[in-house]
């Protein structure tokens, strides 16, 4: 039945072998950046890699700071310490998203209330997030409560779903309008951008991962995103064991973490941020392929971008029509040597979220019978 969606995938990559889903690609300093970085003994947390790596990002996504982590989920909690999350608070987000988002929230104590996404974005809706906060919270001394259990809802967490951002411009407003802090799940979504601004800066801290599947790769690796300079600052101080400057005392003035990200692995982040431009263009160009191919399928919908966005496609994804159809396609693409794989489990079905709020999901259901990533590799 997908004979010719397989045939054009071996066709697309230039195989007959099994096509991944998506692996990194090395065509720049890797090697070049690795090899010095072992010659200099530096290899940990510190050294001239880690600096130019934050420096670079910097300039890239027009942020003020940016700060290096072990990687992505541990952006995300170090995002939350640092706007005020607390134990029994309440965060807003998705359940259509990876578990690392989940999982920061749940090591500070606080709790998931799953909102519905955006048929779109496949992100967070800030519609369907303002009519849950109008029906279920109020207003107390500028900080915003669930009515029914009284907690405090603290942030917001949206997720760029494959790389699709949100509609920021409303989100913002409606979490400024209820006194909650929005931070960006920016993990999949280096190279998007929202109506000329990069992912990841429009709330007061975006999170970006590294891991060896993402646009770019560190091996594993994270960073936060920051428009406050000193908020920033603060964060490396942090996830530096909190650690006072001195060239022989070790004197902490804070609980710190073991967060800071490797000089070796920042030193693979410099190669492959040296040639982002031309991962996201081919990545863009894969794409427009795929789109091309399945827009004359009855039975089959290629996502694309949203309006005002431009993404960088790091996972591309289909629709199909219902759940049957879903497991047969991918029953039959892996049976014939092309990786494919649903969307994640939703997180409210995972035993662990299971009692958590919920605004129904309709649509986030819906995303759910019918999603699967096909292989995204550069080529």
């Amino acid at each position: 039945m997908y004979h010719d969606v397989v045939s054009f995938v071996h066709e697309l990559y230039g195989t007959e072998g099994m096509v991944p889903l998506h692996v990194p690609t090395f065509r720049g300093n890797e090697k070049k950046y690795l090899i010095e970085c072992i010659d200099s003994t530096f290899v940990s947390s510190v050294g001239k890699f880690v600096d130019r790596f934050e420096e670079m990002m910097e300039e890239y996504t027009s942020t003020k700071k940016a700060v290096v982590c072990v990687n992505g989920t541990n952006a995300l909690h170090m995002a939350m310490l640092l706007l005020g999350v607390e134990r029994e608070d309440e965060v807003i987000t998705q359940a259509l998203t990876f578990i690392a988002t989940c999982n920061a929230i749940s090591y500070i104590g606080a709790h998931p209330v799953f909102i519905d996404v955006d048929r779109d974005t496949m992100g967070l809706s800030p519609d369907a997030m303002e009519a849950w906060l109008k029906e279920n919270t109020e207003i107390k001394a500028e900080s915003c409560y669930n009515k029914r259990n009284g907690r405090r809802i603290k942030a917001c967490v949206p997720m760029h779903t494959f790389g699709h951002p949100v509609h920021l411009d409303k989100l913002v407003e409606v979490c400024n309008r209820y006194h909650i802090e929005l931070i960006e799940d920016a993990a999949e979504s280096l190279g998007s951008f929202y109506k000329g601004k990069h992912t990841g800066t429009f709330g007061k801290i975006g999170a970006i991962s590294f891991n060896g599947n993402k646009t770019i790769t560190t091996g594993g690796g994270g960073m936060l995103l920051f428009q406050d300079e000193a908020l920033g600052n603060f964060a490396k101080h942090l996830t530096t064991q909190a650690k006072v400057p001195h060239r022989w005392e070790f004197v902490h003035d804070h609980i710190g973490y073991n967060y800071r990200m490797p000089n070796i692995n920042a030193a693979l982040g410099c190669a492959q941020l040296e040639v982002i431009d031309h991962i996201l263009a081919n990545k863009r160009e894969t794409a427009e392929k795929y789109n091309q191919f399945f827009s004359g399928k009855e039975n089959i919908h290629f996502f694309t971008e949203p309006e005002g966005s431009k993404s960088n496609y790091w996972l591309n994804a289909i629709l199909l029509n219902d759940k049957e159809e879903q497991h047969q396609f991918l029953e039959y693409t892996n049976d014939h040597a092309v990786m494919t794989r649903p969307i994640w489990e939703l997180m409210n079905r995972l035993p662990m979220f299971k009692d958590c709020e919920t605004d129904g999901l309709q649509k986030t259901v819906w995303f759910a019978d019918r999603v699967v990533n096909i292989p995204s590799s550069v080529r």
